[in-house]
Order: structure tokens, then C-alpha cells, then sequence
């Protein structure tokens, strides 16, 4: 009888080999230098106030520049200035003087003063009344520099306001010696005027009125209301007969008060020391300082916030006293600071010097407290000590490693003492 084969036995498994341990890797230096994305996010805040005040800057500069800007101003070069006259004037004797309010021309106006007024109609009531009477009472010149409305009806009555002259350069057309000394002058394309005064001279005329009058007053006093201020003006001084005109009007006194009214003279029934802040501010901004400042304060709340309360946390690494020695040594080369280490070195040794000697810490850098009580403890106290411990900084690394050895060897020999 055939028996069966018996089944070979299966091998056992054989046991999974585990991986070999994987090599240790070196730790990444940590860098304390922040990345570009890092600076960003920290300086943003700043760069963004920053150039939110230069574009407040630039805007506020373009309000206030333009074709107006230093125009009939004796210190300005600007093609609309008036330096140019003021030059000539100053070589022909006369005196310029500028102002800038109300106050400050009628205080200095007088028989020996012409009165330059270069924008009139800025003047409110009450001080056109003030300079009204200066004008009647000063016995000189006043030059009134296209006036229109009110300015025009409060300082010079009896004159009305005829509109433009379309013409620049025009013929003098009366017998005041000053146009006629001139001749052509560019006197329009301004304001023209006429009059009804007695004994009123009326020059320059274009059409059926005149660009400049003259208005005697008593006690030889006169007002010259001139339409156009580019007889005056630096580009145009040396057309036609402009210079020679405004010399003989600006020119006739040995004073010239020269008034630029400020924003401030316009205001009537309010004092400028009684004004408020918000009256100050101009018609208009009261909405924008009032979104400034709520940007502000949102933007204060905004950087102040805290994301969680404050924790303390261990320095990654320990660094030996030595190390920071050295590193601090390293960056003195570098910046080849030999001044600022010899500094530090002499005042250690000092420090260290009063405490042997038994001078107070209070006196340990002054010289006179110092210096003899560790003469007292040397032997040989002929060297230059004075030099060694309060002299000037070293020449070259040499000479600073020489003062460190004279230093320690000085210090050896007090303690030993």
C-alpha cells in the first residue's frame, strides 16, 4: 500500500531587516538677519506714513505755488517778482521796506514815504478805513495796484472801475511828468478807470478810460491808482518805458513802504489774536482733518493691538564672556575704532586703579583725584602717567597694543605695591 508524501515544511519567514539608523544631520546655523519679506512687514508702517506725508507735502507746495507765487514781491527773482525794480531802486537811494499788514503800513507811512499796495482788495472794511485816513494824513505817495470793488469804492471814492484794456504798451495821452518822462509803457492788459475829481490826471488811456490815474490830496499827498503791475515785474521791467515809469512813481520819496496784505487783513470785526484754531482752517478742509484723524486713531489701534499676552522665552544658545569679548574686539578693528577701544581700556584700568588706591568711584575718571593718589603707590613715577591714562587715542593698532601692555603692566605694579 502507497502512503502519501508528507508536505516539506514550509520555511519560516525570515525576519524584515530594520534600516540602518539614518546618519545624524548638522543642525542648520540659525541666522538672526531678517529676510526681505521680514523687513517689509516690519518697515511698511513706517514707509507708509512716510509717504503719506510727502504727498500731503507736494500737495500742499502745488496750492501754494503757481503763476501767482512770489508775484510784485521785492525779493523775488520769479519772472513776476519784483527784485529788479527793487535793485534799481536801491541804487537810485530809495529804501524798501516790506510789510505785511495794515498796522505796519499805516505806522510808516509819511511826507517822506510812498505806499506801495499790492493787493488792495484783500483789505477788509475796517482796514480800509485805517489805511484810508494814513493815506489823507501821511502827506505822501500812495500807489494803489488795480483795486477793484469795494477796495476801489473804500480807498479811492469817486474812481470807477471801466473794465479791461485789451492793449499792453500804450501812449502816456497826458502831461504828469512821470509818463511823460517814460513814454510807451505796458500799462494795459489790465483795469481801466475814469473819474469825475477835480484836478484828476488821467494817463494811459486805452479806449475812452485810463490805466493809471493820479489823485492829488492835501498837504502834497497824492494816490496813483495804477491798472496793470507789469511795469513792475522782472520780466517785463525792461519793455518799453516800464522801468523809467515805475522808478518816477515808486522812486519820488526816499521811503518805500512796500505792503503785501496777508490772508489776515481780510477779516473784518475779528481780531487775529481772537481767532480760534478751526477758524484758521481754510473753507473745505474741516472734513478732511476730520478723516485724518480718524485714520490716525485707527491706525494707532491697529499697531497697538496684542495678539496674546507676553511670554518669556530661553536664549537658543549661551555666549561665553570670551566670545562676546572677541566679537566686540573684531567689530573695533573693522571699523578701525582704535579711539573708542583705547577709550574703553584706560577707563576699566581707571576704574580698577581707583578701587587699589582708595579713590571713590564717583572720582575714578577725574584726572586731579586720580593721578596722585597712584603716583603715591609707584616707585618710579617719572613716566608720562598723565599721557598713559588720560592721553590722546593711538596712531595705529601697534601703538594700541603697546597701550594695553603699558596699562596692564601699570596696574601689576599698583596692586603689588
Amino acid at each position: 500500500m502507497s502512503t502519501a508524501p508528507t508536505p516539506a515544511p514550509t520555511p519560516a519567514p525570515s525576519p524584515t531587516p530594520s534600516p540602518a539608523p539614518a546618519a545624524p544631520t548638522t543642525r542648520a546655523a540659525t541666522s538672526t538677519a531678517m529676510s526681505p519679506t521680514g523687513i517689509w512687514r516690519r518697515a511698511r508702517g513706517f514707509l507708509i506714513v512716510v509717504a503719506a506725508l510727502l504727498v500731503a507735502g507736494i500737495a500742499l507746495a502745488s496750492l501754494h505755488s503757481g503763476s501767482h507765487h512770489g508775484q510784485f514781491d521785492p525779493r523775488s527773482a520769479d519772472p513776476t517778482g519784483s527784485r529788479a525794480l527793487a535793485e534799481l531802486l536801491k541804487q537810485r537811494g530809495v529804501t524798501t521796506r516790506v510789510v505785511t499788514t495794515t498796522a505796519e503800513a499805516t505806522a510808516a507811512a509819511g511826507p517822506g514815504t510812498t505806499l506801495l499796495v499790492t493787493e488792495p482788495d484783500l483789505l477788509g472794511e475796517e482796514r480800509r478805513a485805517v489805511l484810508r485816513t494814513a493815506m489823507d494824513l501821511s502827506g505822501g505817495r500812495t500807489v494803489l495796484l488795480a483795486p477793484t470793488g469795494r477796495a476801489l469804492a473804500g480807498l479811492t471814492p469817486g474812481v470807477r472801475l471801466k473794465g479791461t484794456a485789451h492793449d499792453t504798451n500804450l501812449s502816456p495821452g497826458c502831461t504828469l511828468p512821470a509818463a511823460t518822462a517814460a513814454g510807451r509803457a505796458s500799462t494795459g492788459d489790465g483795469l481801466r478807470y475814469t473819474t469825475d475829481l477835480p484836478l484828476a490826471q488821467s494817463c494811459y488811456p486805452s479806449g475812452s478810460a485810463a490805466t493809471l490815474l493820479r489823485l492829488p490830496g492835501a498837504g502834497g499827498a497824492d494816490t496813483v491808482v495804477l491798472g496793470s503791475g507789469l511795469i513792475l515785474q522782472n520780466e517785463t521791467l525792461a519793455d518799453e518805458g516800464n522801468a523809467a515809469l515805475a522808478l518816477q512813481l515808486l522812486g519820488s520819496r526816499p521811503d518805500l513802504v512796500w505792503f503785501i496784505p496777508s490772508p489776515a487783513d481780510s477779516a473784518d470785526g475779528v481780531r487775529e489774536q481772537d481767532k480760534s484754531f478751526f477758524d484758521l482752517v481754510p473753507a473745505g478742509w474741516g472734513w478732511a482733518l476730520l478723516q485724518l484723524t480718524v485714520a490716525a486713531v485707527l491706525a494707532a489701534l491697529w499697531r497697538a493691538r496684542r495678539l496674546g499676552p507676553l511670554v518669556t522665552e530661553r536664549l537658543p544658545v549661551v555666549v561665553r564672556a570670551s566670545e562676546a569679548t572677541e566679537g566686540r574686539a573684531r567689530l573695533y578693528r573693522k571699523a578701525a575704532a582704535r579711539d573708542r577701544a583705547a577709550t574703553v581700556l584706560r577707563e576699566a584700568t581707571r576704574e580698577r586703579l581707583a578701587a587699589l588706591v582708595g579713590v571713590p568711584p564717583a572720582h575714578a575718571q577725574d584726572p586731579a583725584a586720580l593721578l596722585p593718589a597712584v603716583a603715591d603707590r609707584l616707585t618710579d613715577a617719572e613716566g608720562d602717567l598723565p599721557g598713559l591714562l588720560f592721553g590722546p587715542a593711538p596712531s595705529d593698532d601697534a601703538a594700541l597694543v603697546a597701550l594695553v601692555d603699558h596699562l596692564d603692566a601699570l596696574e601689576r605694579e599698583v596692586r603689588t605695591s
